[in-house]
């Protein structure tokens, strides 16, 4: 299977969701994301940020501005701030219309079996970043890629998120990165949705953020090809995911190390591959 240029380190970033408006808070964040992104240029950046999220642990929880209005937000920063634009769908007739707008449409974990969904998104030809679900082994995504390039489109990510682990819990098993690439698939890590605790603030999702530059750096150095994380100016004050999404002073940092271990590691063995070769033998 062929992909994008795997020299490229993918950043997928943004907050969790947009604002019930056209507030400051969805352009400050691409702006500084922007201008963070730029001191980076090995680092392919799409700005990241849902028009709504269908699965909230509770119906009262904010869902977002809806399909019509969210675009039209994602366009406008898109073309004021210049920046490549990733956003989630979740009914395969959301596809066609969000094709218009981002540069690459995001699966939900939840949604990453969902054969009517993938099949839409495969037919836009532009690339695809299907989330793993918190409830599949590794190498079983590779149904989801192949749903997606029986449409003839071969511009496939996969976003690992964590697995499901007993109660309100999630656990990330770095393995999955290696065993992803041997699909000939490129993997990306989302350092924030893998410190949640689903459902582990009653009516809401928990999470831990202080843990996700952790994982973000053990990723990398288990040769992730990009990172997604979610970010926000004031995280507490974000409308979803605020225990989790990373405050955006964090980002700048937190890149620099994680580009200096991919430095490092670039010219590792591929113990995998040994590994293989040792057992036909």
């Amino acid at each position: 299977m062929t992909h994008p240029n795997q020299s490229e380190f993918i950043v997928i970033a943004g907050p969790c969701i947009l604002e019930n408006n056209r507030g400051e808070v969805n352009f400050e964040t691409a702006r500084q994301l922007k201008a963070i992104m730029a001191q980076f240029p090995e680092v392919k950046f799409y700005f990241k940020s849902s028009y709504d999220k269908a699965n909230r642990s509770s119906i009262n929880s904010y869902r977002g501005p809806g399909l019509t209005e969210g675009l039209s937000i994602l366009k406008e920063i898109k073309e004021k701030v210049g920046v490549s634009i990733l956003t989630d769908v979740h009914w395969p007739d959301e596809i066609a219309p969000v094709a218009y707008v981002v540069d690459m449409i995001q699966i939900p974990a939840f949604l990453c079996r969902q054969t009517d969904l993938l099949l839409e998104a495969g037919k836009t030809r532009i690339p695809v970043n299907i989330k793993k679900g918190q409830f599949l082994a590794p190498l079983d995504i590779r149904h989801a890629a192949q749903k997606v390039k029986s449409m003839g489109n071969e511009q496939i990510y996969i976003t690992e998120r964590g697995s499901t682990f007993g109660y309100n819990n999630l656990v990330v098993d770095m393995r999955a990165i290696p065993m992803v690439q041997s699909l000939g698939l490129p993997i990306i890590f989302d350092a924030t949705h893998s410190v949640q605790l689903p459902g582990g603030a009653g009516e809401t999702t928990g999470g831990n953020r202080e843990y996700a530059p952790i994982l973000a750096k053990a990723a990398v150095s288990a040769g992730c090809n990009g990172l997604f994380f979610e970010t926000h100016p004031n995280p507490e004050q974000g409308l979803s995911d605020a225990s989790n999404m990373l405050p955006l002073e964090w980002v700048e940092p937190m890149l620099q190390t994680c580009l200096k271990l991919r430095a490092i590691i670039q010219n590792e063995p591929d113990y995998a591959r040994s590994a293989q070769a040792l057992q036909n033998a």
